[in-house]
């Protein structure tokens, strides 16, 4: 598969794969020592606070759209894995390949029918069975 896409994504990729090193929370914790270590040095007056809240205001508010974009990318990438799986399958209802665009109801109704389908197969292993039931 040809890799490609938005300016965005590829920024949005790189971002969430730099972030989620220890290296990056080691960092941001040597930033946020350093500033309340340089406290002192400031009197920690009202512009010395204004830095840190700024520095982290900025930095949250950018990072939920990196974050929300990494998840709608990878939501896609499973969603679309689980609907192959139930395409392949011969025993799935193929109306569970696109249950994410369904109704509260429908979605509500589904659920009850798998809640109705656990109860009725948890009622027939025997009570203390710890052996796993092979599909």
């Amino acid at each position: 598969m040809e890799e490609s896409g938005s300016w965005f994504t590829r920024f949005a990729q790189a971002v969430a794969h730099i972030t989620g090193r220890p290296i990056a929370f080691a960092l941001a914790f040597g930033a946020i020592l350093v500033w309340g270590l340089s406290g002192p040095l400031f009197g920690f007056n009202d512009t010395w606070q204004l830095v840190i809240n700024t520095a982290t205001t900025i930095i949250t508010f950018l990072m939920v759209f990196v974050i929300q974009n990494t998840q709608n990318r990878d939501t896609a990438a499973m969603q679309i894995k689980l609907d192959e799986l139930i395409r392949v399958s011969g025993k799935a209802r193929n109306i569970l390949l696109d249950l994410e665009e369904l109704d509260e109801s429908t979605l509500e109704a589904l659920r009850g029918d798998y809640e109705k389908l656990a109860r009725k197969e948890k009622a027939k292993k025997p009570a203390g069975s710890k052996k796993r039931e092979q599909s």
